[in-house]
């Protein structure tokens, strides 16, 4: 499983950050940041998600208000 992070898309409500502990607060920027990640496109970071934290990272998605957060299956096929 991996996770994609638009961080344009974010808007600092820091929410994913309550549920998994790879987000991090960017108070300076207003933004959160996603640790461990490759920036693959402008503001768009993926990182794969470890097995004992893919619950965490669905709740961070979920959690999203604003979308932000995709997570996507080892055969490409979007779950949240």
């Amino acid at each position: 499983m991996h996770v994609e992070y638009d961080r344009d898309t974010c808007i600092g409500m820091f929410q994913c950050v309550e549920e998994w502990g790879a987000f991090e607060e960017n108070r300076d920027d207003g933004k959160a940041d996603l640790a461990d990640s490759e920036e693959t496109d402008e503001d768009l970071f993926v990182r794969e998600v470890p097995e004992d934290a893919e619950l965490d990272a669905e709740f961070a998605a979920r959690a999203c208000p604003v979308d932000a957060i995709r997570l996507y299956d080892d055969d490409g096929e979007r779950v949240v």
